[in-house]
């Protein structure tokens, strides 16, 4: 029997009964759908629709149906309804009768599915948040154990100046810092109940929406039942911050494939997170890696289509909306799915600093700090950059590195260069030359780590206290 049968003559289509059904995805929301009606059957009785012996039936029977699904899941497969909110709502009908058709006075499955939808994003971003914490913990400890180590930098793929490779994991920790943050604003807007707002109108009856609130964990209440009920703001805001978060974790992947070739060999990805080959034997494939940048597609695609989806909706509720949440949970699932198995990948690989150092024999990434020499003696910058230029020409002609061009031969570039344009030639003076805050120093780099970690501690500290 259909929630609405009253109003038809005739039976739905058979195609289209399955075409409308929303059951098989948003199933994954019977327990944010029987908290919300748990809270509400208290909000009725305050109000006296529900005597204290109807809402203890109705109570008891919710944390029955709960009871049952949390140990079994399997009864769900069961369901014949058409989406989760008439599922709970006929499931406590058959187990306590009559009195459970009063649950759903002056509401609606519009605001219903709001508040569902709310609860779960809230929950999967407080989970978002830990595994980014956990994974910018990872970044810190690696950055810690080669706190020392040189590596060379790159623009467009080609070397260009030497950097800490504890600098690099910092660069990360920074994006996943502000990837958190996104999530923290982003549960800032989700956190307002949209209970109490009917179908489009608001309730018809006196409901107390802040006791509502309150009872579901809610700060806040919405301020507009037209925009409470159609609003997917929130799920924007989350498909957003995930999307953003996977194209961080692909530059990542895309790095770590990269050092990891054999033509680098700077990374020595670990089995348990590697694979083979069906027919080459030598293979060791960087699969996870490769997983996780092809995984970011989706989430932009997600974002892109909840976008699209939502643009031509006019208020308030539209069928269309019932999409959403195969895009929520896909979302959901793959970011934290990809960041645990970033972690892994962190702890696990190992740093060939031999293959580092050998990859620091071209000592062309000097260039710039010749070009700095120069400059510093008064030689205005583009006319510096224009002498290293043709230094480092000549040098690739004579297939011979910039510390094997002679004095004299600097001479013939500008006078100004002295004996101590040698002294350039050492990684450490070249690395301790970027001492501007941000910069890649020893010393900068130092206190970056130990900011780093503050902050880290004091995102668990502020997770603790709420």
């Amino acid at each position: 029997m259909s929630i609405w049968d009253g109003r038809f003559s005739e039976k739905m289509n058979p195609d289209f009964e399955i075409f409308n059904r929303s059951f098989e995805t948003d199933q994954r929301l019977v327990l944010e759908d029987i908290q919300g009606s748990l809270a509400y059957a208290k909000a009725l009785q305050k109000i006296d629709i529900l005597t204290m012996k109807e809402l203890k039936n109705i109570v008891d029977g919710l944390n029955e149906i709960r009871t049952e699904i949390t140990n079994q899941p399997a009864l769900l497969k069961e369901s014949v309804d058409e989406d989760i909110h008439s599922y709970v709502e006929n499931s406590l009908v058959k187990k306590i009768g009559p009195t459970g058709l009063k649950l759903h006075t002056g509401r609606s499955r519009n605001e219903q599915v709001s508040v569902d939808t709310r609860l779960f994003v809230k929950k999967k971003i407080n989970e978002t948040k830990q595994r980014l914490k956990d994974l910018m913990s990872e970044l810190i400890k690696s950055a810690r154990v080669h706190e020392e180590l040189v590596i060379p930098g790159y623009t467009h793929l080609r070397k260009a100046q030497p950097v800490l490779l504890s600098h690099y994991f910092l660069a990360y920790f920074e994006m996943f810092l502000r990837d958190y943050q996104r999530f923290d604003e982003s549960f800032q807007r989700t956190d307002s109940s949209p209970l109490g707002s009917g179908a489009l109108a608001g309730c018809s009856f006196p409901i107390d929406r802040k006791f509502l609130a309150e009872k579901l964990g809610f700060s806040e209440i919405t301020h507009n039942s037209l925009d409470a009920v159609s609003d997917r703001d929130y799920i924007l805001d989350f498909l957003f911050s995930a999307s953003t978060t996977l194209v961080h974790l692909s530059r990542l992947a895309e790095d770590l494939i990269i050092f990891s070739t054999p033509e680098f060999g700077w990374i020595i990805l670990s089995d348990k997170v590697t694979t083979g080959s069906s027919l080459l034997p030598q293979k060791k494939n960087p699969d996870a890696l490769e997983l996780i940048r092809g995984k970011s597609s989706r989430l932009i695609g997600n974002l892109s289509t909840l976008l699209i989806l939502l643009k031509g909706t006019p208020l308030t509720y539209n069928k269309d909306l019932q999409d959403d949440k195969e895009l929520l949970f896909n979302s959901s699932d793959t970011v934290l799915e990809c960041l645990h198995i970033s972690k892994i990948i962190i702890e696990t690989m190992e740093i060939d600093s031999k293959a580092v150092k050998k990859a620091l024999n071209d000592d062309s990434i000097f260039a710039t700090d010749i070009a700095d020499y120069l400059v510093r003696k008064g030689v205005p910058f583009r006319s510096a950059h224009k002498i290293t230029g043709s230094i480092v020409l000549e040098c690739e002609q004579k297939k011979i590195k910039l510390s094997e061009l002679s004095l004299d031969r600097y001479k013939t570039y500008s006078l100004l260069f002295e004996d101590d344009i040698f002294k350039l030639f050492t990684l450490n003076n070249s690395i301790n030359s970027h001492s501007v805050v941000g910069g890649t120093s020893h010393d900068r780099v130092k206190g970056e780590l130990a900011r780093a970690e503050k902050r880290l501690k004091h995102l668990i500290i502020q997770e603790f206290k709420k």
